[in-house]
């Protein structure tokens, strides 16, 4: 009975059963569509999201779900997918959350878009897993006092960054590839983050960083070479028995011309010289020795033929102002182009201490070969339309510096010299891939053998908010293109893990430092040049806008710049750890309370300082430290290392003696501290502290208000951290109404005042231009301190003779400890010299400050000087002018201190218009000396000398 109604019900139903179906299909599909409509995330900016589509087998009870691309602009983590899921699950009809369900975005499940760092079981198919590179690297610093264990040692990267200025055919014209706004473009804009700090911070890492563009920011050039040498240089040959120099069987270098025309190789136009190795060290080897035309900073780099019998460790040793440096240069790979060693300091003319010298001596059998050696970047020579850029090298596209370079005409132009700007672009991944050739990242493509493996191209975006908001960071990759594969085989995925790293850590990092919650916009699975055509893992980050003026007001800051940086430096490492599977250490933050003082032997002097803890990075501290040291106004020297925060040094009487000091660890080395000096007088009557207060570095002031809003370059221009060839010129139009335009109309629209400046900023190396005049006065020994130091109470002024307060631009103001410091050490009759533009600036306006400047300085806050007026002044029998405005010389003082005598104290400077006072001298039970403009903005040294002499003057009296 039971078996016939069985029947009977299944009779009676089955032709529901695909209705029912049906309706089940079309829920899903409803509840689907809902979740990722209303779908948002708080880690990314990534639009709205749609479902693609699905796939639903009641049969095998299972689930796809397909996402729009947008889904996959996000970041994902273990914990996200699992809450996706969990979410998805909820959502679903009864039935169906009890299916095996798998959710789909950018090609793959999402638990696959989970950057292997971030998950426990690894995708081997986009990891390096047994690829590596284990020879010798292509170029190494043997005078690194410091071993890197754990940090990116012999690894080759390529990093580049952006545009630059190219030749616009149809309009004959040499332009930007990008628009100016703010005081700026991104052609310049995106140096400023990528040559000072992101390229040293990786370099610092041990790693081998290749750019695209000329790196050197060196106007001048001089190639010293075998066929071509410019008059004042020198090419010489020693050779040693039987080991002879003869011609290289391949062509080499030759600058024939002054300006070179399309599809012209100057690496074809001469030729390389060869020489058998020996174990014996200095026996043959070659020299080029430049006429250099000023005193200054020139990269060099050097040229030799790759050959069947080159060794992998050719020795050259650079003479430069700060001593001997030793390269050891993997000739094996790389022949045939420009190989950067290093910067370096070079005096003016041609100097036995200032050359290169490559000896035949080697561990290997083989031959070393020589070409062209090159100092410094130059100005562009590349003539197209018939005319060059007139822009120094480093501001001209990838495609210029290519052909300069050497590399094969369709690696510079694949449109056979039609289009420049399709060129440039392609150049950049085109020329990365022709150099990795032959190498096991790149085993297929002929090329040159050097093993890069990874890139990266630093942008900036277009995009605006018209509310104040920010646009922030956004990230490329491309995965379809090979197959999905990179060269050496492994998934192009690998390259989304490096965009999703990237753009996690500066998300993190941005908003740690600056209190803000910084915008991760999308990760873009996209068909870009510089994404498609690398050989290896690669992205485009796209940092910010340089079209809106809440991202440049922080991307102009030079903290900002360091911080994001540091953060790509330390995703890139941590990437590629992940990559080889090895352990990394960061490298540590800059160290901080640096003082010298008199050593208790004679002729010493006592270093010490605080390292910096990295509350971010646990691995990034300090194992040692590197005292880099200069004699009187030659370059720093390779560094001593010591273990301790402190170090003794020994000095010689009469010299001034300048150090910075890094620190040290399995990772890497810090950036620099300020630079201090001092110096031990002959027959020294008196000892001078200079205290460093001038920390400040800072970006342009800006306008922003309902109206108007944008940068004024031209009232205050900032203080670049040394300098920055960041700005095109002054803004022109502020009206916040016109945001987005790009012409002259439009908001943020500038000039071209700047372009191919260097605009100079804090050097922190002030204590050594006031030592010197300290030195010139006679018979005083001076140490200095920061002011970190005064503030602390380890630096104890009561000690000196003489203290010289050194505020420079800063807009810190006195602190409360500093007064209380200087309080004490005018009441027991010191001597003060205290300098600085904003001394006036109402900082002091408090009751304390007030009191202060008035009682124990003996001044009273008069304001400040009007942006730009009052540009010269005089006093001491000396007349100068404040440099104003923006310059390549020294960092700008848009405005001054006006200073009122008080207290029995008496003008000794005045602004030459108005009579205004700009400064104040006392004398009592102790005596000041204040300056309402920085001493080191007295412009010639000979000045500078005569008022230093007269103010020590004035304190023996």
């Amino acid at each position: 009975m039971r078996r016939i109604v069985f029947i009977m019900l299944t009779v009676l139903f089955c032709p529901l059963l695909p209705v029912l179906a049906q309706s089940l299909d079309n829920t899903v599909k409803q509840r689907l569509t809902d979740f990722f409509k209303n779908y948002q995330t708080s880690h990314a900016d990534i639009g709205t999201c749609k479902l693609d589509h699905f796939v639903l087998d009641h049969e095998k009870r299972t689930l796809q779900v397909y996402a729009s691309p947008s889904f996959g602009y996000q970041p994902f983590t273990e914990e996200t997918t699992s809450a996706i899921y969990r979410l998805i699950t909820q959502s679903l009809p009864g039935p169906v959350n009890y299916y095996q369900i798998t959710i789909y975005a950018d090609g793959m499940p999402i638990d696959n878009l989970i950057p292997n760092a971030f998950r426990k079981k690894k995708d081997t198919d986009r990891q390096y897993k047994n690829i590596s590179y284990h020879g010798n690297p292509w170029v190494e610093n043997l005078s690194r006092p410091y071993e890197i264990t754990r940090g990116l040692k012999g690894t080759h990267l390529a990093v580049w960054q952006s545009h630059g200025m190219f030749y616009k055919i149809d309009r004959n014209e040499w332009r930007w590839q990008r628009p100016r706004l703010f005081g700026t473009t991104e052609d310049l804009f995106t140096q400023s983050f990528v040559v000072p700090y992101l390229i040293p911070m990786l370099e610092n890492a041990g790693a081998i960083v290749f750019t695209p563009r000329e790196r050197n920011w060196q106007r001048q050039e001089v190639i010293v070479d075998n066929n071509t040498c410019p008059a004042g240089s020198q090419y010489l040959e020693v050779n040693y028995k039987k080991c002879r120099w003869t011609n290289a069987p391949a062509p080499g270098f030759a600058q024939r011309y002054s300006v070179y025309p399309d599809n012209h190789n100057p690496f074809a136009d001469g030729t390389a010289r060869m020489i058998t190795t020996q174990t014996k060290p200095e026996k043959a080897f070659a020299e080029w020795i430049p006429d250099i035309p000023e005193k200054g900073k020139y990269a060099v780099y050097v040229s030799y033929q790759t050959l069947p019998e080159s060794v992998s460790d050719a020795k050259y040793l650079v003479f430069h102002n700060g001593g001997v440096t030793e390269f050891r240069v993997n000739q094996q790979m790389g022949g045939g182009t420009w190989v950067y060693l290093g910067t370096f300091e070079f005096d003016k003319g041609c100097n036995d201490y200032g050359m290169v010298v490559l000896s035949n001596e080697s561990k290997e059998q083989g031959v070393v070969s020589a070409d062209a050696v090159r100092f410094g970047g130059g100005m562009g020579n590349i003539e197209r339309g018939g005319s060059v850029s007139g822009m120094p090298r480093y501001l001209e596209g990838a495609r210029y510096w290519a052909q300069w370079a050497g590399m094969p005409y369709p690696v510079y132009s694949k449109s056979n010299g039609t289009n420049d700007y399709n060129d440039d672009i392609n150049t950049r991944s085109l020329m990365t891939n022709y150099l990795s050739g032959g190498s096991v990242f790149n085993p297929a493509e002929k090329g040159l053998k050097v093993p890069f493996e990874m890139t990266l191209g630093f942008h900036s975006d277009a995009g605006f908010k018209t509310d104040d908001q920010l646009v922030g960071t956004l990230g490329i990759y491309t995965t379809g293109f090979n197959e999905g594969r990179l060269n050496c085989g492994i998934s192009r995925y690998a390259s989304r893990d490096l965009a999703d790293m990237v753009l996690t850590g500066l998300k993190r990092d941005i908003d740690a430092r600056f209190g803000v919650n910084w915008q991760r916009r999308s990760m873009w699975n996209r068909n870009y040049s510089e994404t498609r055509l690398p050989a290896v893992p690669s992205m485009i980050l796209e940092l910010l806008s340089h079209q809106n003026f809440n991202d440049l007001k922080l991307g102009h800051e030079p903290a900002f710049k360091f911080t994001v940086a540091r953060s790509v430096y330390k995703s890139v490492l941590k990437y590629l750890a992940d990559m080889h599977g090895t352990n990394y250490t960061v490298q540590p933050l800059p160290v901080t309370h640096f003082a010298i003082s008199e050593g208790k032997k004679k002729n010493t002097f006592d270093l010490r300082w605080t390292p910096t803890e990295d509350v971010l990075e646990p691995t990034a501290e300090a194992q040692g430290y590197i005292v880099y040291t200069r004699v009187g106004r030659g370059g720093f020297d390779n560094g001593t290392y010591t273990r301790k925060p402190e170090l003794t040094v020994e000095v010689e009487s009469g010299l001034v003696y300048s150090f910075r000091v890094t620190a040290v660890n399995r990772g890497g080395e810090s950036f620099p501290s300020e630079t201090l000096s001092a110096c031990k007088a002959k027959r020294s009557k008196g000892t001078v502290l200079i205290v460093n207060a001038f920390d400040r570095v800072s970006g342009p002031g800006s306008i922003n208000s309902p109206l108007m809003q944008g940068f004024d370059l031209l009232n205050d221009p900032g203080i670049p951290d040394g300098q920055t060839p960041a700005y095109c010129g002054y803004q022109q139009n502020f009206d916040r109404s016109r945001p987005g335009i790009e012409d002259e109309t439009g908001l943020g629209y500038s000039g071209n005042e700047l372009e191919g400046k260097l605009i100079a900023g804090n050097t922190f190396d002030y204590p050594f231009i006031h030592g010197k005049a300290i030195q010139a006065a006679g018979r005083y020994s001076f140490v200095s301190c920061s002011d970190e130091t005064i503030e602390s109470g380890s630096t104890d002024l009561t000690a000196y003779d003489v203290v010289d307060f050194l505020y420079g631009a800063d807009r810190k103001g006195i602190s409360p400890e500093i007064r209380e410091a200087l309080t004490r050490y005018c009441n027991q009759g010191g001597s003060l010299l205290i300098s600085g533009a904003y001394l006036s600036d109402g900082k002091s306006k408090n009751a304390e400050g007030k009191a202060f400047c008035q009682n124990v300085l003996k001044y009273a806050d008069q304001g400040l000087t009007a942006p730009l007026s009052c540009e010269e002044a005089s006093g001491l029998n000396v007349r100068f002018r404040l440099p104003r405005r923006a310059n390549e010389t020294t960092y700008a003082v848009p405005q001054s201190g006006y200073l009122y005598p008080t207290g029995g104290s008496f003008s000794t400077f005045v602004y030459t218009s108005g009579n205004y006072g700009a400064g104040i001298a006392y004398r009592g039970n102790y005596r000041t000396f204040v300056l309402g403009f920085p001493f080191e903005s007295i412009p010639e040294e000979g000045e500078r000398n005569h008022v230093m002499k007269a103010i020590l003057g004035f304190f023996e009296k």
